[in-house]
C-alpha cells in the first residue's frame, strides 16, 4: 500500500492488450504470513471490543484498517492510486525533490536530487538549467547520465547578498515561497521540464540541559526561533481513501489553522498522506510530525518484510522530503513504550530477540535509509520517546514516559480532569485526550430512532474502546448533572451534548496546564514546549477522542481549541484556596495589557464585582499575572459563595479585548446554586460573509451550544459561557442555505436544559 510499483512491460505489449490484476484477501495473506513466521510476533489480534481482524503487523497496509479503538475493521484491497502506462526510448525522470539547506556559514542553498531511468546503451550527455528568478538564479551545468538507474544530485548556493524570505509556521509569519524551474536537456533534443515551489526554512530539535531540572529539553526551533507546538493528531480521513475530496481536506486543514494550531502529527497507524495534503500544509503553515507507519505492535524482520520496508521508506522520503511542513520523522507510534511496559507479555528469555528486531527495523533500516536521504530534519525513533536518553539506552529506554526527557502520551479517564495536579508535566505532550460522542445529526446518517439510546446495541457496537461509554459518563458525573428527560430521544441527545461538554472542558484544562508550563520548572519538571491532543478528525460516525466529527462538523472541543490555542490567552487554576491567573503569549513582541476580572452570580447578568489591574508587560512567555485568596475574593464580591458564582477574566489593550474571554468555575456545575433557565431567543439575519445569530438571554448560561443539524458550516464561537444579555455569533456556511432553513434547523442547548 505504501510503495510505488513500476513494472517493465516492454516485452509483453501487443497491438491489443488486456490487463488482469488478481488480489488475494489481505486478511488471509496476513494470517498466512503469520503462520509461516519462525516465531510469534505479537499482537495476534486486536481486543474483542474492536471487532477487528488479526495479524495486521504482517502486512504493509494501513494498520487501523483491521480495526482500532476509534475505527471500524474495513481491510481494503485493490489499487488505491492512479495507474498509468508511460513510454520512453531514452530516459525517464522517476523522482525529483528540492531541499533547502542552511549551512554553518549562514548561507542558504537548494539541494536538487533526481533519479533517472536511462535506457540508452551509451552515456547520455546533457545540461541542467535551473532558474529561481526572484533570487537571481539562472544557472546551466553539464551532466552525463550513465545507463540504468542514475541519481543526479546538485546544490545551488544562494548569494548572501540575496534576501531570502523564509517559510514560517502558522502564527509566526508568512509561508514565503519561490518559483523554481528546472530543465534537463540531452543530446538529440530530448528534455524534461519541472516547476515547483521552493521554501526556505531550517528546523532543529533542541535537547539540552534545562536550568533547575535534571534531564534534557525537547523542543523545535524553526529558523532558529523556539516554537511552542500547538495542535493535534491526524488519522485517516476515511476508511476508503478514494472517497476523500479536495474540499474535505481543505475544510479539515483550514479548521486546523482557524483553531490557531500550527502542527499536526500524522499518526503511525494510518497512511502516508496524499501529495495534496502536504501541499496544503505547506501553504497554510501547518507543521507535520511524520510517523512512519508502524503502531502499537511488534513486527517481523525476515528478509521479505525488511525489503518491502526499505522500498517503502525510500519511496516515501523521495516523495515527501520537498515539503517544508514536515519538521520531524518518527519511527513508530508507541512501540518503544510497548517494549518497556511489556504490553505483549513477552517471555524473559525472548526479550533480547525482540529488542534486536526493534533495532533492526527502526534503527538499522529506517533510520539508516532516512539519514542517507534526508539529513535536514530530526529523526526520533518512536513516540513517546526519551530522545537522546533513549539513544543512550540502545534506543529502548526503560521508561519512555520519563517527563524529564522527550515527549509523552498520557490518558487517565478515572481521575478528575479538573484536578491540574493529576497531569504529568512533560517536556512535550504529544498525545492526551478524552472521548465524546458526535452530534445526533451525524449519527442519524447511519442509524434510526430505535438506536438512539446510550445503552442500545448501536451505541455499544460503535464504541471500540473498552468501557468507553461508561468512562465518559463517569467523568461527566464528577461535575455535571445527569441528563433527565421523559423523551428517551431527547435524553440521548442531551447525553451526547454532555459528553462534548465534558471533553471540551477536560482538554481545555489540560492544554492550559501545558501552556502555563512553557517556561516554568517546578520540582524539576516543566519547560513544556508542545501540546498535541488526541485526535483531530474521525474516520466514521462513532464516539472517539476527536474534536471534529466525521463529515467535518466541529465538536465543542474544537471551538474551545480556538481559544486555548490563541496567540495571546489566559488560564486560571487554584491551589490551597488561592486563585492564580496566568497570561500566555506566543508573540515575538512585547505586549502591554490589563487583566479584567469579573465575578458573576449564576442568577444575575450583572457582575457583583469587577477589577482591572494596572498595565502588565510581558513578552513571548508565560507568567503569573494575578493571585488572590478565594475566600477574600468572595467576601469582597458581596459575600458570594463558591456555589453561586463564577469568575470571568480576559486581557484588554486600550480598553478593547486582546484575548478570548475565559472563566474559572469555583465549584462543580452540579452543585451550582441559582442556575436559571436562560430562555435564550435567537434571531438570524443574512450578512455579507455569512449569517448573524443574535442571542438574547434572561440569565447566565454555561455551555451554550448552537446546532443547525446537518447544514455544513461553522460558527464564530460555540459552547460558550454567556454572561451578558446579548451576544452576536456568526455562522459561515459551507453550502448554500437561507435564513429560513437555519431558523428551522436551529436548536439551542445549555447545561440547564438537560435536567
Amino acid at each position: 500500500m505504501f510503495t510505488r510499483y513500476t513494472v517493465d512491460i516492454t516485452r509483453m505489449v501487443a497491438e491489443e492488450n488486456n490487463i488482469d490484476i488478481w488480489f488475494q484477501s489481505a486478511v488471509h495473506w496476513a494470517t498466512e504470513r503469520s503462520t509461516n513466521s519462525s516465531y510469534k510476533i505479537p499482537p495476534d489480534c486486536p481486543p474483542d471490543v474492536q471487532k477487528g481482524e488479526c495479524h495486521v503487523n504482517f502486512i504493509r497496509k494501513s494498520q487501523c484498517s483491521f480495526s482500532w479503538d476509534w475505527g471500524p475493521s474495513f481491510p481494503t484491497q485493490g489499487i488505491w492510486k492512479d495507474v498509468r502506462i508511460e513510454a520512453y526510448n531514452v530516459f525517464h525522470l522517476d523522482y525529483i525533490s528540492f531541499l533547502s539547506v542552511f549551512d554553518e556559514a549562514s548561507q542558504w542553498g537548494v539541494v536538487i536530487d533526481s533519479l533517472f531511468d536511462v535506457i540508452t546503451k551509451d552515456p547520455l550527455p546533457g545540461y541542467v538549467i535551473v532558474k529561481i528568478l526572484d533570487l537571481k538564479i539562472d544557472e546551466t551545468h553539464k551532466l552525463v547520465l550513465m545507463p540504468g538507474q542514475q541519481e543526479f544530485k546538485m546544490t545551488l548556493n544562494i548569494s548572501q547578498n540575496s534576501t531570502v524570505n523564509l517559510w514560517w509556521p502558522n502564527g509566526y509569519g508568512p509561508q514565503n515561497s519561490y518559483d523554481l524551474a528546472i530543465k534537463f536537456l540531452f543530446d538529440g533534443d530530448y528534455y524534461v521540464e519541472k516547476t515547483s515551489k521552493i521554501y526556505f526554512r531550517s528546523v532543529e530539535l533542541v535537547e539540552e540541559p534545562v536550568q533547575g531540572s535534571p534531564g534534557l529539553s525537547f523542543y523545535i526551533k524553526i529558523n532558529q526561533v523556539p516554537i511552542f507546538l500547538k495542535g493535534s493528531n491526524w488519522i485517516p480521513v476515511d476508511s476508503f481513501q478514494d472517497k476523500i475530496t479536495s474540499n474535505q481536506l481543505s475544510n479539515l486543514l483550514l479548521s486546523v489553522t482557524d483553531a490557531n494550531m500550527n502542527i499536526l502529527r500524522v499518526w503511525g497507524g494510518g497512511i502516508y498522506e496524499s501529495d495534496e495534503f502536504y501541499t496544503m500544509c505547506d501553504e497554510l503553515g501547518i507543521m507535520v510530525w511524520q510517523d512512519f507507519m508502524f503502531a502499537c505492535a511488534l513486527y517481523p524482520t525476515e528478509s521479505w518484510f525488511m525489503e518491502t520496508v526499505r522500498e517503502e521508506v525510500v519511496h516515501q522520503v523521495r516523495r515527501l522530503r520537498s515539503h517544508p511542513s514536515i519538521i520531524v520523522w518518527s519511527g513508530n507510534n508507541e512501540n518503544e513504550a510497548a517494549m518497556a511496559d511489556n504490553w505483549f507479555s513477552i517471555p524473559k528469555d525472548m526479550k533480547n530477540m525482540y529488542e534486536e528486531d526493534y533495532q533492526t527495523l527502526y534503527i538499522k533500516t529506517i533510520r539508516e535509509v532516512l539519514l542517507r536521504m534526508d539529513a535536514t530534519r530530526p529523526f526520533i525513533s518512536s513516540s513517546p520517546t526519551n530522545g537522546k536518553e533513549s539513544v543512550l539506552e540502545h534506543w529502548l529506554a526503560k521508561n519512555p514516559y520519563d517527563n524529564h526527557y522527550g515527549d509523552t502520551h498520557y490518558y487517565n479517564y478515572m481521575t478528575d480532569c479538573w484536578d491540574w495536579k493529576s497531569y504529568p508535566k512533560p517536556r512535550l505532550a504529544s498525545e492526551y485526550g478524552f472521548q465524546s460522542w458526535p452530534s445526533l445529526a451525524t449519527l442519524a446518517k447511519v442509524s434510526d430512532p430505535s438506536d438512539w439510546h446510550y445503552t442500545s446495541n448501536f451505541s455499544s457496537h460503535r464504541q471500540h474502546h473498552s468501557s468507553g461509554n461508561e468512562q465518559m459518563l463517569f467523568q461527566a458525573s464528577l461535575h455535571y448533572p445527569k441528563p433527565l428527560n421523559r423523551d428517551p430521544i431527547k435524553e440521548f441527545q442531551y447525553t451526547l451534548y454532555l459528553t462534548q461538554v465534558m471533553q471540551a472542558q477536560c482538554v481545555k484544562l489540560q492544554t492550559e496546564f501545558y501552556r502555563r508550563s512553557m517556561k516554568e520548572v517546578v520540582n524539576g519538571l516543566g519547560h513544556t514546549m508542545g501540546a498535541l491532543y488526541w485526535q483531530l478528525n474521525d474516520i466514521w460516525q462513532a464516539p472517539s477522542w476527536s474534536s471534529i466529527e466525521y463529515g467535518g462538523k466541529w465538536k465543542m472541543l474544537h471551538y474551545y481549541a480556538k481559544h486555548f490555542f490563541a496567540p495571546v490567552t489566559t488560564s486560571a487554576f487554584e491551589d490551597q484556596d488561592v486563585l492564580h491567573i496566568y497570561g500566555v503569549s506566543d508573540l515575538a513582541k512585547t505586549i502591554y495589557v490589563q487583566l479584567e476580572i469579573k465575578v458573576y452570580r449564576w442568577n444575575s447578568l450583572v457582575p457583583v464585582c469587577e477589577h482591572l489591574t494596572e498595565e502588565l508587560v510581558f513578552s513571548a512567555n508565560t507568567s503569573q499575572i494575578y493571585s488572590e485568596f478565594i475566600p477574600e475574593l468572595l467576601r469582597r464580591c458581596q459575600n458570594s459563595t463558591r456555589e453561586n458564582s463564577v469568575v470571568i477574566f480576559s486581557l484588554l489593550n486600550q480598553g478593547l479585548p486582546y484575548s478570548p474571554m475565559n472563566w474559572h468555575y469555583l465549584s462543580s456545575l452540579k452543585d451550582a446554586e441559582g442556575l436559571l433557565n436562560p430562555n435564550i431567543t435567537v434571531s438570524i439575519t443574512e450578512e455579507k460573509m455569512g449569517f448573524g445569530f443574535y442571542l438574547v438571554t434572561s440569565a447566565v448560561a454555561p455551555f451554550v451550544w448552537l446546532d443547525v443539524w446537518d447544514i455544513r458550516g461553522r460558527f464564530s464561537d460555540n459552547g460558550f459561557l454567556l454572561v451578558e444579555r446579548t451576544k452576536t455569533v456568526y455562522f459561515y456556511p459551507l453550502v448554500s442555505t437561507t435564513v429560513e432553513q437555519l431558523q428551522k434547523s436551529l436548536h439551542v442547548t445549555t447545561l440547564r436544559d438537560i435536567y
